[in-house]
């Protein structure tokens, strides 16, 4: 290959490399920017409420056991017995439990930054069935029960929006803070009347909830048969958790859902006697829920599309180099740079244009000032109207398969993979026929003024 192309290849591939540089600086602002926006969040979250996860309730009865040891006198070797005592609480789940919540979202801004909220308005119900002698087989004289209470875990309670009184069997009683279980962590309880434990009892249960919170409303699915149902303003959910809903409906009005789940599926339970060990995670992460967070993340998707920047830039320059052999002409490096500094301040304009009129809005206004600003340059770069036209239309499309590229995240790959194979291919068409040995030797043709070239055109 004769040493002019090569060393005009050479620069090519240097000055590719050195847009590395502002390139990374550009992913740098992206990823600061990014943090920025999430302590900014964060910061609402906490001057307000955070995610919140619904745990319970859980029925807890304190009691007092009598222990007996038999001990052996070392100087007489007679046998005596001592008694002590501990302390401990035994656990129930409700046998039904079922949620149905109503849940409006609102915008609190900061600056540039919002961030979502939910206020949840739950009724939640169910149905306890304590088992005869509490379910204790072996010494039950042995046992003293204190006062029951029923725990309820809020992962915030800051977003509890007013007080809460449970209905049960008839009764109104007050719920006050805490859960005293160390485990639960947060939450409200509330006293419980003392339970007849000679005999099986039923504990019909109601109370209402008002909850706000951000991002997250997750439910733990605590009875044997669990019904959660969800209806809210947002049209855009993403369902967490470990269960899907059964039924579900989304329109742009907002979403309904349904769930259902049982012991058989949760296996709570054992999770919650895992967790009585002190292994908690098992138990908390056995919740669904949804996540109300918005999908068009403009600092993610400007950080997918600034990975397939070396890519577009190394395909403009061919597109570039292309015109330069084919028809004859001659470009200077200088003017390959600015056509790539170009290429890479549309990132930028990108990234500051998404943060205060959205991303697909920003894209269009970003890449169109690109397309116009840099074909208005080739067009007198190539001293030809038609070829800097048809340079700039290429470069649109080019930007519209970029688009294509970071909207179908399932497809980016086989799309990515069919763009590269058709324009290897159209390269490969446009230059079947060219003498690459003697594309250095050819003199280039003689500079026409642009008003004379769109004059004959």
């Amino acid at each position: 290959m004769n040493r002019n192309l090569t060393m005009k290849l050479g620069a090519i591939a240097l000055l590719i490399l050195g847009l590395l540089v502002p390139l990374l600086m550009i992913d740098g602002l992206i990823q600061e920017r990014q943090e920025l926006r999430d302590g900014v969040l964060a910061d609402i979250a906490r001057s307000s409420s955070s995610s919140q996860q619904l745990s319970g309730p859980l029925l807890v009865v304190p009691y007092r056991k009598v222990v007996r040891t038999w001990k052996t006198n070392e100087k007489t070797n007679t046998r005596y017995q001592e008694q002590g005592e501990e302390r401990g609480q035994l656990y129930f789940l409700p046998e039904r439990f079922e949620l149905d919540g109503q849940v409006k979202t609102e915008l609190r801004a900061r600056g540039i930054y919002e961030a979502r909220l939910f206020h949840a308005n739950n009724r939640i119900s169910g149905q306890f069935v304590v088992p005869e002698q509490l379910g204790i087989k072996e010494d039950f004289a042995d046992y003293k029960f204190e006062q029951p209470y029923l725990a309820v875990g809020i992962s915030d309670i800051r977003g509890i929006e007013q007080a809460m009184a449970l209905e049960l069997n008839g009764q109104n009683l007050a719920f006050v803070p805490g859960t005293q279980l160390d485990w639960l962590g947060e939450g409200v309880h509330v006293n419980l009347p003392l339970l007849d434990g000679k005999r099986s009892t039923d504990l019909d249960f109601a109370f209402n909830l008002q909850l706000q919170g951000t991002e997250q409303l997750r439910v733990l699915p605590v009875g044997r048969t669990s019904k959660v149902r969800l209806r809210a303003d947002w049209p855009h959910p993403s369902f967490i958790g470990n269960y899907l809903p059964a039924q579900r409906e989304i329109s742009d009005l907002g979403f309904a859902a349904n769930w259902q789940t049982s012991f058989f599926s949760t296996n709570l339970e054992s999770a919650l006697s895992h967790c009585l060990g002190g292994a908690c995670k098992e138990f908390k992460n056995r919740s669904f829920g949804v996540s109300f967070i918005d999908p068009v993340d403009q600092y993610l998707k400007s950080d997918r599309a600034i990975k397939y920047a070396l890519l577009f830039i190394a395909l403009t320059f061919a597109g570039f180099f292309l015109f330069e052999v084919l028809k004859n002409l001659a470009v200077h490096p200088v003017q390959y740079a600015l056509v790539g500094v170009a290429l890479a301040f549309f990132y930028l304009l990108l990234l500051s244009l998404s943060e205060h009129i959205g991303f697909a809005l920003a894209y269009l206004l970003s890449a169109g000032a690109c397309v116009m600003l840099i074909g208005f340059y080739v067009c007198h770069v190539l001293r030809s109207l038609g070829h800097g036209l048809s340079f700039a239309a290429g470069l649109a499309a080019l930007y519209g398969l970029l688009y294509g590229l970071l909207s179908a995240e399932d497809y980016a790959l086989l799309m990515g993979s069919l763009l590269l194979f058709g324009l290897l291919g159209v390269f490969m068409v446009l230059t079947r026929k060219l003498d690459w040995y003697g594309v250095s030797q050819a003199k280039p043709a003689q500079p026409l003024t642009f008003e004379t070239q769109v004059a004959h055109e």
